[in-house]
C-alpha cells in the first residue's frame, strides 16, 4: 500500500512545492520511490494551475532537483486518502486541523521543522515570495535540513506497513 504525503503553504507557488521536489528527491534516493507519493497544495487556490514562483525553479534547478509543477488547492477530502500532511508554518498547520473532518485527520497534519531538531522554537518555514533570492535559498535550507528526519519517520512507517 502506498504511503502518501502531501506538503501545504498557502498558494502552493513557493514553499510547498520547493518541500515536494526536495522530499522526492530523498524519497527516490532512499529506494522508497514505488512506496511513497508525494505532493503539495495550497490552503488557497489564488494560484491553481500556475507553475511554481520563477525564483522557486531557479533555487531547485540549482541544486539539481525537478520543477515541474502546478499549483492546487488541498482538499477537505483528502485526508481520506493521505497518510501525512505536512504544514509549512503554524498558520497552515492551524488552518488544515481546523479543515479536518476527525481528530484522527488532524493528527495526520505535523509541521515541516518538527522534523528538524536544530529548529529549536523557530517551527516556522518563512514565505519568500515578498523577498529575493535569499529568501528561497533559505528557504531551501530549511527543507533539506528537516527532510533527513523526516523520511525516517515515513521510512518508519513504510516498512511498520509492510511487517
Amino acid at each position: 500500500m502506498t504511503y502518501r504525503v502531501c506538503f501545504v503553504c498557502t498558494g502552493n507557488i513557493c514553499r510547498s512545492p520547493m518541500a515536494e521536489s526536495v522530499f522526492r528527491a530523498r524519497v527516490e534516493e532512499a529506494g522508497l520511490g514505488g512506496l511513497v507519493e508525494v505532493d503539495s497544495a495550497g490552503t488557497g487556490g489564488w494560484h491553481e494551475g500556475d507553475p511554481a514562483d520563477p525564483r522557486t525553479v531557479s533555487v531547485l534547478e540549482e541544486h539539481g532537483y525537478d520543477s515541474d509543477h502546478a499549483a492546487r488547492q488541498f482538499q477537505q477530502s483528502w485526508f481520506a486518502r493521505l497518510d501525512l500532511v505536512i504544514a509549512l508554518d503554524t498558520g497552515h498547520l492551524k488552518a488544515l486541523r481546523r479543515l479536518a473532518p476527525s481528530p484522527e485527520d488532524a493528527a495526520k497534519v505535523r509541521l515541516l521543522r518538527s522534523y528538524d531538531p536544530a529548529a529549536g522554537d523557530d517551527p516556522d518555514v518563512p514565505d519568500p515570495y515578498y523577498g529575493g533570492l535569499d529568501g528561497f535559498e533559505e528557504c531551501l535550507e530549511m527543507v533539506e535540513a528537516a527532510s533527513t528526519d523526516l523520511l525516517a519517520a515515513v521510512r518508519e512507517q513504510v516498512e511498520g506497513r509492510a511487517a
